[in-house]
This record gives C-alpha cells, sequence and structure tokens, in this order.
C-alpha cells in the first residue's frame, strides 16, 4: 500500500476521510534535509577545529566560519539537485519526452538521483570556489551527510510509491524466512498511477535504503581515522556507485546501446562513480587497506554487472 499524500496515511490509521494536500516525498526530503543538515554541521565545526576547513568569504570579501555558509550550500545544491534529477530523468526517456513533454515535465514522480546528485554537486562546488572554501575538505565533511539524506529519501519513495521499484518480483526464489512484503509488493494507490499485478515487483527503496543507512554508519565510524584529503568523499561514490550497480539489476530502466553493449542511464553512472572513487582512494598514501578494498569491489562490482536476476 502506498501513501502519496499524509491524509492518505491517517485515513488508512485511523478510518477518517480528510484531505491534506502534504505530499509524503516531499515530507521525507524535507526531513532528510533537515536531519543531514543538522550532522553536517556538526561534521564541519569538527573539521574547522581541526584546521582543515578554512574561514569563508561572503560577498563582501569578509571572513566567516565556513560553518556559516552551509545553509546556503544546501539550498543552491538542493534547488539545482531537483533540476538535475528532472533533466536526467527527462534524458533517460526522451521519446516519451518528445511524446509528453509537458507531463513529463510537471509529473509528481519521475526523479532521477544520479542527475541530482551531480547538479547539487557541481553547484555546491561553484558556491564553495566563489566562497574562497576548498571543496575536497568540504566534501569529506558531507560525505556522511549526504549519503544519509539519501537512505532517508528513499524511505519518501518507497511510502509514496513514486515507480522507483523494480521488476517483476520472481517469488520462487525468496527464502521462506524473508517476509513477503520485502520481497514483492503491488504499491496500491501509488502516486504515479500505476497498476502493478500480483504477487509485485520487487521493492527497490527498501533495499537502497537500507544500504545507504550501512553505508552511512560506515562512513560514521571512520570518520575519525587518518586519511588524505578527499579519501572520505571517494569512498562514498564507491560504496555508493557499487551499491547502485548491483540494486540496477532488479529494476526496469530504459537502456542504452553502445558497441554491441546494452547499459543503463545509471549503470553508466555508477561505474563511473566506483572509477572515481578508486581513483581517489588511490590517491591515498595512508589508507592501503582501504585500496585492496576497493579493488575487491569493483572486481566484484564487474562481475555482478555482467549477471542478471
Amino acid at each position: 500500500m502506498s501513501y502519496p499524500y499524509l491524509s492518505d496515511l491517517i485515513n488508512h490509521l485511523f478510518g477518517t476521510n480528510w484531505t491534506i494536500p502534504i505530499a509524503m516525498f516531499g515530507t521525507f526530503v524535507a526531513l532528510a534535509i533537515l536531519i543531514a543538515s543538522a550532522l553536517a554541521k556538526k561534521e564541519v565545526l569538527r573539521f574547522e577545529a581541526l584546521g582543515l576547513l578554512p574561514q569563508a568569504k561572503n560577498s563582501a570579501q569578509a571572513l566567516l566560519p565556513a560553518h556559516a555558509i552551509l545553509s546556503d550550500l544546501v539550498l543552491i545544491s538542493t534547488l539545482f539537485g531537483i533540476l538535475g534529477a528532472r533533466i536526467f530523468h527527462i534524458l533517460e526517456y526522451p521519446y516519451e519526452f518528445i511524446d509528453h513533454p509537458l507531463e513529463m515535465i510537471f509529473s509528481r514522480s519521475g526523479l532521477t538521483i544520479y542527475g541530482g546528485l551531480i547538479f547539487g554537486a557541481v553547484a555546491g562546488a561553484v558556491y564553495l570556489k566563489k566562497r574562497a572554501v576548498p571543496v575536497l575538505p568540504m566534501l569529506d565533511a558531507l560525505s556522511p551527510s549526504i549519503i544519509l539524506a539519501y537512505a532517508i529519501g528513499r524511505i519518501g519513495c518507497q511510502i509514496s510509491g513514486d515507480g522507483d521499484w523494480g521488476m517483476a518480483a520472481n517469488l520462487a526464489l525468496k527464502p521462506d524466512w524473508i517476509p513477503t512484503y520485502f520481497w514483492a509488493q503491488t504499491y496500491t494507490n501509488n502516486i504515479a498511477g500505476v497498476v502493478i499485478a500480483s504477487p509485485g515487483v520487487y521493492p527497490t527503496p527498501i533495499y537502497e535504503s537500507l544500504i545507504a543507512f550501512g553505508i552511512f554508519l560506515f562512513l560514521w565510524a571512520i570518520r575519525k581515522m587518518p586519511y588524505s584529503r578527499g579519501v572520505m568523499f571517494s569512498t562514498y561514490l564507491l560504496l555508493s556507485g557499487f551499491a547502485r550497480l548491483l540494486i540496477e539489476k532488479i529494476r526496469i530502466n530504459s537502456a542504452y546501446h553502445f558497441l554491441g553493449i546494452s547499459f543503463t542511464q545509471a549503470e553508466l553512472i555508477s561505474v563511473l562513480l566506483i572509477t572515481f572513487g578508486l581513483l581517489g582512494i588511490w590517491r591515498s598514501t595512508h589508507t592501503k587497506y582501504m585500496s585492496k578494498m576497493a579493488i575487491s569491489l569493483v572486481v566484484a562490482g564487474a562481475l555482478t554487472a555482467c549477471v542478471k536476476l
């Protein structure tokens, strides 16, 4: 069962018939931003105390603490992230956009997370440059918060049923100890207006959220270890790219074709994230064990990319 709006959830729980036009996905996005921002500020303050983040400059070239520009950074990255998420969704389904341009632009569903990440990161980096703040240390400080925000946002995808589910679930492969709802869901009343036949599809937002929470806990646990500048963010890129590459095997997305190879937009970007993450970690001289881990993940990811579940 999906609950696109807050009233859908309240009416289901209490048998009421209210109309509250508060979108559940938007609510969780707002919650993700608030929680991640609070955590990000804590890490930025720690980086400042360690001397890893210098003071920023405002529009008048006056100096101020780096954490003082955090709210503006979050706002700019969020706005451009939403724009990028919509643009990448349109690029993923160009023929549908040609047939229904306005519907694609103003749809209540259809946001591509990688588009949001790329646009948000670029916009944020430009803003940091204008404020004379080094990008890589800030990205290191923000990495745990970014993946935490993603985990919370995916809960919103699951509750609202925004279309980010997977392919038709194969119940014959389900182990007995796994609950059926964790393996297949029909997303009745989903915001995308799609009717899904029983037994349902793989609830990939649940999987992605759990994996993202796991990555967050890992990054949070290692954040105080000695590492070179950019390694924390590179580790985030590596793990999130590898996780999405796995999930993509049970999702249905528009595929591109090049030199006889078929791949989705998310698979291509995941491979690039893994590559950039590996290169970033490899540059560090204090994290050889992480480099070995990165190589193992890349090899496993390459093998996984060749397997269809």
